[in-house]
């Protein structure tokens, strides 16, 4: 089969899409991405020139796929809603977002749709609902779309945003503060670092000729650490390269969230039959945000 070779990417401002652009450019394929005017593109300056750009504010989406032959969709743009969003907002963003694409991809007869899901269970908050929602619209659409579910687990690495929990646990450790309340941290989680991300999606690029209709496949290393254990060793890595702080992990100093997730069921199988496995250990994921955030 024929590479696929001019792929449509949401999302690239962030932290996810940003690392699949320079990836995807670097592996030869035309990408065209769309966001919004308003964007903050600090993360991808240097890769502007090498995209074709739209900004879907302001011009029609459906232009793109006019202008060009689309191969792929890679679907990474999100709204966790965080900052106490209206509803309206985030299914605005998760599901009716993810619907004109797929609209478009549709009526221009694009062959594949990659779609950037989580672990996390549909009826936790807004953002998982309007997650699950649209997947669900995926399955229903995938007789006439191939459909690549990735539902992705705790990422992590250069480039992420400053308020995401683990920069802002080493923001509080380079000021150091007295103290970081924490939960008691027995919470399960599978912390992948993002270029083990990113090496999925070019996987299943790869093969995707030979997956069903529909697939969905889980990311992640395939190993549950707590969240203490993982914050220890951050910390641990960091006074190891920058001398000792001052800074307490308070572990117990707040309570469980209400619902609060205690582990996470990640079975990987499908992606190491096709081939890939989580290179990067924890222990280098972690020094190399460290020596990015200092």
């Amino acid at each position: 089969m024929t590479k696929l070779q001019t792929i449509i990417l949401t999302g690239a401002t962030g932290f996810l899409g940003s690392h699949l652009l320079e990836a995807l450019l670097l592996k030869g394929y035309k990408v065209i991405i769309l966001k919004r005017s308003t964007s903050n593109v600090w993360r991808i300056t240097h890769l502007l020139n090498r995209v074709v750009s739209y900004d879907v504010d302001v011009q029609s989406l459906e232009l793109a796929f006019e202008q060009q032959r689309i191969d792929v969709v890679i679907h990474t743009a999100c709204h966790y809603g965080r900052n106490s969003d209206a509803i309206h907002q985030i299914v605005e963003s998760n599901l009716m977002f993810g619907l004109q694409i797929l609209d478009a991809s549709l009526k221009f007869n694009t062959d594949i749709f990659f779609n950037t899901d989580t672990l996390l269970q549909k009826h936790l908050n807004v953002y998982t609902l309007s997650k699950k929602q649209f997947v669900e619209w995926l399955q229903q659409q995938s007789n006439k779309i191939q459909v690549i579910n990735l539902k992705l687990e705790h990422m992590y690495g250069p480039k992420d945003d400053s308020t995401k929990f683990v920069p802002w646990v080493l923001s509080q450790l380079k000021s150091n503060v007295p103290e970081i309340k924490l939960t008691k941290g027995e919470q399960l989680r599978d912390f992948i670092y993002i270029e083990d991300v990113v090496s999925a999606y070019l996987t299943v690029l790869e093969k995707a000729h030979g997956l069903e209709k529909f697939n969905e496949l889980d990311v992640g290393t395939g190993k549950l650490v707590s969240v203490k254990s993982f914050l220890e060793k951050l910390k641990t890595i960091y006074e190891f390269k920058y001398g000792t702080t001052a800074t307490k992990l308070a572990f117990g100093a707040l309570p469980y969230r209400e619902g609060e997730l205690m582990t996470v069921e990640v079975d990987n199988s499908a992606l190491q039959a096709l081939g890939w496995l989580a290179s990067t250990q924890l222990e280098d994921g972690l020094t190399s945000i460290i020596k990015e955030c200092i």
